[in-house]
């Protein structure tokens, strides 16, 4: 799948067809309406479906808003890249995370010795 890094979206978002075939999107209790950061047209966004996903094999997860309509096959928005720090570089056409950020963060000392990252096999 070829994601779009866009920080004019706010949230993320997944064409329909591309999000049944990787998981059930969820129908929301209420609809939420967007607005285009393109053409300002309104967007009903009725259903959305969290998803676990790869950036330069950093495995991140988030939830993204179904959307019939949209051209690309998903847009990584703004708060998904806040939230995972990550970078997109435009002058590269590339974009940049932090592995770190995806190791579980143990209370315990004595655990945090012991656990390693999944990622770190990967």
């Amino acid at each position: 799948m070829v994601s779009l890094f866009d920080g004019r979206y706010l949230y993320s978002a997944i064409r329909t067809d591309i999000a049944e075939n990787l998981g059930n999107p969820e129908l929301l209790p209420d609809v939420y309406r967007f607005y285009s950061p393109f053409d300002g047209h309104e967007v009903l966004v009725k259903h959305r479906i969290a998803l676990t996903f790869y950036v330069n094999g950093v495995r991140l997860s988030d939830e993204f808003n179904v959307i019939p309509t949209l051209t690309e096959e998903a847009i990584i928005g703004i708060t998904t890249m806040q939230k995972w720090r990550i970078k997109p570089d435009i002058g590269n056409g590339s974009v940049s995370v932090d592995p770190k950020l995806a190791i579980p963060i143990l209370k315990s000392p004595r655990l945090r010795k012991s656990v390693q990252s999944p990622l770190s096999k990967v």
